[in-house]
């Protein structure tokens, strides 16, 4: 899913000397770091989701898409070119969760590092960089109007724009991750692994030994701590003034719960 640290995660991977891709996404506001997505990839899923008459970005949930033959053909054809230039590569991009079922059939033989962060703060992330990208640019320059901005307009509007969104992005959070949780109830056990979003800042030695041991990817071992910055995590903010369906909420948590039985590394 969208800010669960996939960025950070694959970034550690690509200082181990994974391939994940030829030309990746630049830094920028959102992720000041890079986001190591490869290119080509996140092109596909964004074109597919425009003709779908949907959001690019990939916000959405409960929808269904449908892929083109042309489309097919030209996911067919990057995997291919990797495939045969690579002994050993993946890729990062959250919309990859909405075409699960397409991947399991273009590459029977994959691996899924599965990253999961808690919905709270996620949706809280989603948030905060929303907000941040409609208002950033609006802000006013003057001193005393930046005074009544800061003070006054801007935590009124954030409000507003909380109040908008918060349950659309926790309904986006619910479909993708029922996306990953139906593809791994079909998955061979060894297919998979499922980790929370912090414990690579713990452990990433029991992850690193996964990898190469388990699974067999020729790897060297770089410290998860030299690419991790605690301070470009934002705090949590409280939802609960926004999230008002208690089911929703609910049913996010049910996930989570279900999601905890596949985690072999705690």
């Amino acid at each position: 899913m969208h800010r669960s640290g996939t960025s950070l995660i694959t970034n550690w991977l690509y200082h181990c000397g994974l391939q994940v891709g030829e030309s990746l996404v630049k830094a920028n506001n959102g992720n000041k770091e890079g986001h190591y997505e490869d290119v080509e990839f996140l092109r596909l899923h964004e074109e597919i989701l425009a003709g779908n008459g949907l959001s690019p970005g990939g916000l959405v949930h409960d929808q269904q898409i449908s892929i083109s033959e042309y489309q097919l053909a030209k996911l067919k054809a990057v995997i291919g070119v990797k495939e045969n230039h690579y002994e050993q590569w993946g890729w990062k991009e959250p919309r990859t969760c909405l075409f699960l079922d397409i991947y399991r059939e273009l590459l029977p033989g994959a691996k899924y590092l599965i990253i999961v962060r808690d919905h709270m703060a996620v949706v809280s992330s989603l948030l905060k960089r929303g907000f941040d990208e409609v208002y950033q640019t609006s802000a006013p320059r003057s001193f005393i109007s930046k005074l009544k901005w800061d003070w006054y307009k801007k935590a009124n509007r954030r409000r507003k724009f909380y109040s908008d969104y918060a349950e659309d992005y926790l309904k986006v959070w619910i479909d993708y991750n029922e996306h990953i949780l139906n593809i791994v109830r079909q998955l061979p056990k060894n297919d998979y692994l499922v980790i929370n979003y912090t414990l690579l800042e713990k452990d990433d030695q029991q992850v690193f030994s996964f990898l190469t041991s388990d699974w067999r990817f020729k790897l060297e071992y770089f410290p998860f701590s030299k690419v991790y910055n605690k301070n470009l995590i934002s705090p949590q903010a409280d939802l609960a003034p926004f999230l008002k369906d208690t089911g929703l909420v609910s049913k996010a948590m049910e996930l989570e719960n279900e999601f905890s039985k596949y985690m072999t590394i705690a």
